[in-house]
Order: C-alpha cells, then sequence, then structure tokens
C-alpha cells in the first residue's frame, strides 16, 4: 500500500514531484544568482556572470533531476544516509563529467583547480537542499499526526453519532433487520474513522465509505435527503488519501441539507481529465448561508492533501448561485486505465 513518503518518514524527497522540482530548481538558481552578484565587479556586470555560470547550472541541474526522477524508488529503499550520499555522488560525478566534455570543446578553459572549484560548488549546491529537505521532513512528521487528530476530530460531530444511535433505537422494534444492518454500517464507518492516515486507500473504499455514511443520513432524514452519483470510467484501483470523500458529504449533509425543511440533492461527480482525477461535490445552499461552516474540515483537507501530493493537488470550493461547489483535483499516478 502506498503511503506519505515525500514529505515525511523519509529524508530524501520525491524527486518525481512537482513541487519538489521546483523548489530545486529555484533552489539551485537562486544560488547561481548569489554567486553572480558576489562575483560580478559591479551590478551592470551581474547579469552576464548569471547567465554564463546558468549556462553550466542548467544542463547539469536537468540531468541530475531526470536520473533522480528514475532512480526515486531505489534510493528510497537505501539508508537514509546512503541515499543521501548516493546523490552527493551523483552531483560530483555529472558535474565532473559536464566540466569535462566542456573542456574538450574548448568551451572552458582550467585545470585541476577549475575542476576542484566545480566539485566544490556542485557538492555544496547539493548538501544544502539535501538538508533543507531532511530539516523540512522533520519538520513535517508532527503534522502528519497533528493532521491525524484534526481528521478524527472533524470527521464525526457528535450530532451525527447521537442522530445515527436514535434512528437505529427507533428501527429494533419497526424494523430489527435494518437496525442490525444500520449498526453493520457504523461499525464500517468508525473503523474507516480510525485507519492509519499514512496509507492511500483504493478509491472504492472512499466510494463505498460515502454511501455507507448518507445511507445512514438518508435513514434519519428520509425522502429530504436525495443523492446523485455520477461515476464517469474512472479506475476504482486508483490510490487515494483516506477519508477525503466522506468529510465533504458529511460537510454537504449538515449545511446543505439539513437546515432546510425541504430538503434538497447532494450530487457526487468523479471523472478523469487526462492523468488528474476530479471529484465534484455540489449541495443546495440554505437560505442565508454563506457556506462558512465548511471551512474547518476542508481546510483540515486542504492540510492533508499538502502532505500526500505537495503543490501537484488542487481544492476549490465556494457558493455558485443557490448551490456550494467543491472541487479536488488529484494527481493519478497509481491508477490502471479504466475496462471499456
Amino acid at each position: 500500500m502506498s503511503s506519505i513518503r515525500q514529505n515525511a518518514g523519509h529524508p530524501l524527497p520525491d524527486w518525481r514531484n512537482l513541487g519538489v522540482l521546483l523548489r530545486v530548481m529555484l533552489g539551485i538558481n537562486g544560488l547561481a544568482l548569489a554567486g553572480a552578484l558576489i562575483h560580478a565587479r559591479g551590478l551592470e556586470g551581474w547579469l552576464p556572470t548569471f547567465v554564463e555560470s546558468a549556462a553550466w547550472v542548467e544542463p547539469l541541474l536537468l540531468l541530475n533531476l531526470g536520473l533522480l526522477a528514475l532512480g526515486r524508488d531505489l534510493l528510497w529503499r537505501c539508508p537514509a544516509r546512503i541515499g543521501q550520499g548516493l546523490v552527493l555522488l551523483l552531483a560530483a560525478l555529472s558535474a565532473a563529467l559536464l566540466w569535462d566534455a566542456w573542456r574538450f570543446l574548448g568551451l572552458t578553459e582550467g585545470g585541476l583547480d577549475a575542476l576542484g572549484r566545480t566539485l566544490l560548488l556542485a557538492l555544496g549546491a547539493a548538501w544544502l537542499l539535501l538538508l533543507y529537505f531532511e530539516l523540512r521532513a522533520r519538520a513535517l512528521s508532527p503534522r502528519v499526526e497533528e493532521a491525524r487528530l484534526q481528521a478524527l476530530n472533524a470527521r464525526i460531530r457528535p450530532h451525527f453519532l447521537f442522530n445515527s444511535l436514535n434512528t437505529v433505537m427507533a428501527l429494533i422494534r419497526s424494523d430489527p433487520r435494518r437496525a442490525e444492518t444500520a449498526l453493520e454500517e457504523m461499525a464500517e464507518l468508525f473503523r474507516a474513522l480510525m485507519r492509519e492516515p499514512r496509507e492511500l486507500v483504493p478509491l472504492s473504499d472512499e466510494i463505498a465509505l460515502g454511501r455507507q455514511y448518507l445511507d445512514l443520513e438518508k435513514l434519519r432524514l428520509g425522502e429530504r435527503l436525495q443523492v446523485s452519483w455520477e461515476v464517469h470510467a474512472v479506475p476504482l484501483e486508483t490510490l487515494v488519501p483516506p477519508l477525503m470523500l466522506q468529510p465533504l458529504l458529511e460537510n454537504a449533509v449538515h449545511h446543505g441539507i439539513e437546515p432546510s425543511a425541504r430538503g434538497g440533492e447532494i450530487r457526487v461527480q468523479l471523472n478523469m481529465k487526462g492523468e488528474t482525477l476530479v471529484l465534484h461535490i455540489s449541495n443546495p445552499l440554505a437560505e442565508g448561508a454563506s457556506g462558512r461552516g465548511n471551512h474547518m474540515a476542508l481546510g483540515n483537507i486542504r492540510e492533508r492533501l499538502a502532505l500526500y501530493y505537495d503543490m501537484e493537488a488542487r481544492l476549490e470550493h465556494g457558493p455558485s448561485g443557490p448551490l456550494y461547489q467543491v472541487t479536488i483535483e488529484l494527481p493519478c499516478r497509481h491508477c490502471k486505465k479504466p475496462s471499456p
């Protein structure tokens, strides 16, 4: 089962993550810019100096990022210090090879002292980046557990527990079999809520959990709660963060259906946009409501998406006419092609 790797538990980042790539490129180019400012004789000369250094930096940077992306899984399987050492070795070897190629083409001059400076610069830049990602992993690791506690607190509100129990108690005499089924669904719901949050789960599990939750709420709300599911050729094996769908449905019920005497329809849409999984949920916006009550759970989900995907996930929400809409987009690296 896949889990949070790039942000917690391992000092080496996910070299295939767009956020990591952006940070590396900004960091290396920032160091090159700082070096140009120091090396230039005046402010008017810093730009040509930076362009000259960029001619060295960019090919080396792109080569290393490509090799690190290809070897990401191998580096993760290594002990942390060995993995970091391999990254430093790669930086040194690629810098030496690039320097030798440029020297062979006559694009640079200098002997072993120039090669030594090149190696020191490459190793220094790589070490600073590794130090940054290790410190970042240490800083984020406690937030994983904090996000877990926040998720558990935000997912099951006391009113849902008590209302569901009261509904089941009312069914015990009139429909014992349905009451037993409802208790089983509640047990499954709570079991999912206690699941280890570091592990990604199949999308099919999230959908099943969402359906169980809505079935329980429909026992209480009756015909006031209408639900529409639209799953368009989405591979159900896709791995997603746990407890992503249920809290959004809970928000939709609590803020959209319950305040209205007439109730309304919750619409759930799942589809693929290229290699991106798109989840869209809409519910009626109760009269006089602005959707502010949704923000605690949405903020929690946004934080957990950042822990799993860094900058590659997107969450948007807000009122749109008579509806309140939430849209989540996730990268879909682990999914299989849907069967025709």
